[in-house]
Parts: structure tokens; sequence; C-alpha cells
């Protein structure tokens, strides 16, 4: 998608803003409107169903739209179409993620959440890595977007998925049945450590805004950083090893959705999430010192390893902060955190940097180095927070 819409409106910018928007998007809908009404009425299934349905529908209307402006040659128009359209359908879409973050914190235990979570995330990210695959093959060239296969193939797996939850959502109606029940049994005999738990996770949201910054502020820039000829001290990478050194951070990643959620569930979660968020800041340390493919590869690796260490064991501790009755409310919270890595990071921060000390006439490899270092700098100040406001009082109040 981004290959296309970079050739549909020629700007670095507007392709960039389609990941900002779309994060805006689903931010937006989960803590304005579908946080609250899974809240209120206690829907997680259905939010699931709806919400797949509804990205169905509107992918559709968007690749009509999008096909007329192409037809007419109306370019740019047909590029604006995909941003905004795909950053509205987000919104409505967002109502899945809020739903099925409830859901998995209701069918699981503090005991079995982290490794559950873990092998869910794995699965994800396996297939990402099939999708990543097979786009490949279907781009033709951008013909997969402009004739609607990859869009058909797209609505087709969301239909699919939502009548898969349609068809089992009758027993999670009951298990939503019984546990209303017992919440508001437990509502009766709350205290004063719910109070200290919202503070926990409130600094627990804080900590995660800081890193999550950080750590991806350098996405878009490491993917130059690759590229750099060899005369100017880069590495000179071709596309079948950038490619290489993506996926072994989704290779890390995957080794790592298998592992953290069982051993935090044993050790403690605080310890893993302090171990991933100190890999997440010497990572981009190391970008610099790395003098081939296989070395830049396995740094990406380890930067692969902490995000999803922090991005699985993170959903656990969330949920074992979070009580029932203010679970889509907090989750949006939660996930609007994390969706801050699909754009807005580097296009606020890292981008800027990086361009304003190139324009300074400094090299691009100095000035994307600093952006690293800053990145890591940031990380670390991430890390304090949650050292010492969550990991310390999470300590006190057990």
């Amino acid at each position: 998608m981004t290959i296309y819409l970079y050739d549909l409106v020629q700007s670095v910018t507007l392709t960039a803003l389609l990941g900002s928007l779309n994060a805006v998007g689903s931010a937006l809908g989960q803590n304005l409107l579908w946080g609250r009404i899974a809240d209120r009425y206690r829907l997680t299934a259905k939010l699931v169903v709806m919400g797949e349905t509804i990205a169905a529908m509107m992918y559709l209307i968007v690749f009509l739209v999008h096909k007329s402006l192409v037809d007419s040659q109306a370019n740019f128009a047909a590029g604006l179409s995909l941003i905004i359209g795909l950053s509205v359908l987000e919104f409505f879409w967002s109502m899945s993620d809020v739903g099925w973050a409830a859901l998995l914190t209701k069918v699981t235990t503090s005991g079995t959440r982290g490794r559950i979570v873990g092998i869910l995330n794995f699965v994800a990210l396996l297939g990402r890595t099939i999708g990543i695959a097979f786009s490949g093959f279907l781009y033709d060239n951008g013909q997969g977007f402009r004739q609607g296969t990859i869009f058909y193939i797209v609505i087709g797996m969301l239909l699919t998925g939502s009548l898969i939850m349609w068809a089992t959502s009758r027993s999670v109606r009951k298990f939503e049945s019984r546990e209303m029940t017992l919440v508001q049994a437990r509502n009766n005999t709350r205290d004063a450590s719910q109070k200290s738990t919202s503070t926990i996770y409130n600094w627990f949201l804080l900590s995660l805004i800081i890193i999550v910054i950080g750590a991806a502020c350098v996405s878009q820039v490491f993917l130059l950083f690759m590229g750099i000829p060899s005369r100017s001290g880069g590495l000179n990478l071709n596309d079948e090893e950038i490619g290489g050194v993506l996926i072994a951070w989704t290779l890390g990643g995957m080794l790592m959705s298998l592992s953290s959620g069982w051993v935090a569930d044993r050790i403690g979660r605080v310890k893993v999430l302090l171990s991933g968020m100190v890999l997440a800041a010497v990572t981009p340390l190391l970008y610099g010192l790395a003098i081939d493919f296989w070395s830049l590869a396995v740094f990406y690796g380890i930067n692969g390893v902490s995000f999803w260490a922090i991005q699985t064991v993170g959903f656990a501790f969330a949920g074992d902060l979070i009580p029932e009755e203010r679970r889509g409310r907090l989750f949006g919270r939660y996930n609007a955190v994390m969706a801050l890595s699909w754009g807005p990071a580097g296009l606020l921060v890292g981008g800027p940097l990086a361009d304003v000390q190139v324009k300074m006439g400094w090299s691009e490899l100095t000035a994307y180095l600093n952006t690293f270092y800053l990145s890591a700098a940031i990380v670390a100040v991430g890390t304090l927070v949650f050292a010492f406001r969550v990991a310390r009082q999470k300590k006190k109040s057990s």
C-alpha cells in the first residue's frame, strides 16, 4: 500500500499520513465511542462481529470510489481517497479492537493470560509474514489495488472471521451473563485498592507513550538508513537484504511472543517488561555499529524481541490492572497508545529531526544515527518512568 500510494500522490509526507490518520481514527473510535459502548452494554463478541463486517463493507466502498478516480486518471485524488477512506474505515473497525481486548481478558485468568496472548501474537506475526509474501505476488505493479484483487481477498477474510465469531458468540453471551453477576458482586466489595490500581495504570500508560514514541520514531528513518550508499559510509543494502533485515525483526518477535508470556506468567510481568524496555533502549545504539547485512539483521532482530516482549506482556499487564466494568474504555486507551507505532511517531518526531539535520548540511548517515541516539534516550526516559512509578508502586501494592 505504501509503494502504491506514493506512486499516486508523489509525496512522502502524504504517504506517511495514512498510518498517522489510521492511528487517529482508531484512537478516537475506541476512546470516544466503542469503549463506552462495550462497558455500558457489556458487549465483546458482538463488537467484533460488527467491526469486521462493517470494515468489509467499507473496504468495498473505498475500492469502488478509488477505482472510479483511477479510471478517470485522477491519481492524486485517488490517493487521497485511500488515505481518507481507510482512516474513516479504521474508526469503525476499531470497535473490533475493543471487543477483542475485552473478550480476551474475560476468558483468560491472570495465570494464563500472558501465555495465551503470546500464542495469539505469534499467530498474528506468522500471518503478517505470509501476508507480506502474498502481497508481493498480488501487488503486480499496482494492479492488485487497481483491479481490486487485494481488496477482495481482504474483504473475504474479514467476512469469514466475522462468520466464525458470530457462530461462536452464543457461548460467549452465556459467559458474559455469568460474569455480569460476578462483576455486580465485586463492585459491592471494592475498596481503596482500586484507586491505587488506577494510578498504577495511568503511570503505565504514560511510560508506554514515551517508550512507543521513542521506539517507533525511527521506523521510516531506519528503512532509509539501510540503503545509504557505501561511498557515504552506509551499508548499501539491496532490496533482498532489506527484506531480510525486516524478516529478522519479525522472527525475533515470533520467538519472543511464544516465550515472553509463558515466562512472565512465572517470574512476573514487571521483570519481563523491564527487560524488553532496556533492550528497546539499547538496540538503536547498535545500528551504527553494524558492519554488514548479518550484523544489522541480528541487531534489528533483537529490537523485534524487545517490541514484542512489551506488546505481549504489556497487554497481559494491562488486563491485570483494568477492572471488569471499565475494560472497554481503558483498553481503548491502551490500544490508542500502541497505535502510535503505526506512523505518528515517525511523522512527528523521527522524520522531521532527520530532515532538519540534513538541511543544516549534515550527512544523511550522521543525521540518521543522531535520530537513533535520540530514540534510545526517549525509550530510556520511559523505562525510568516505568521502573520508578509503576514497578515500585506495584511491588508496594502486592
